[in-house]
């Protein structure tokens, strides 16, 4: 599945953070960096954002009749709980393969920049070498 517009209505749902901890049922945006979390079906609330460089793993997948539960970790080691239906495909494999998908990307994009240093610093030597009696 490619991140987009995925999954809305009753599919998924956040443990609040309040002492009662109820289950609130989100409307959830996940693209190529963001998981967009939305308290209306039509979105015309501020969505809460969670950039996946601020996610460290998707854990505590656990199956129970009809809800898988899944905790997101964040970087700042803060655990927030979702659960969603269990329809084969659920949020927590979207959301775990968008974020090897940014991890990824976040590799390949450090190793061009070390790379593009490399080359300048090199560059930068032989220029100094040439000068040189």
């Amino acid at each position: 599945t490619q991140p987009g517009d995925w999954g809305r209505g009753e599919s998924l749902k956040k443990r609040s953070d309040n002492f009662l901890q109820f289950w609130k049922k989100k409307t959830c945006v996940l693209t190529s960096d963001t998981l967009s979390l939305y308290a209306d079906s039509q979105k015309r609330s501020k969505a809460k954002e969670l950039k996946l460089q601020a996610i460290k793993k998707v854990d505590c997948v656990e199956r129970t009749g009809k809800y898988v539960y899944f905790t997101i970790v964040t970087t700042d080691n803060k655990e927030i709980d979702f659960r969603c239906v269990d329809e084969g495909t659920c949020w927590n494999a979207v959301i775990t393969m968008a974020l090897i998908d940014f991890q990824n990307r976040k590799a390949i994009q450090d190793f061009k920049s070390r790379q593009e240093t490399e080359v300048v610093s090199s560059g930068h030597q032989e220029r100094h070498l040439a000068r040189s009696p």
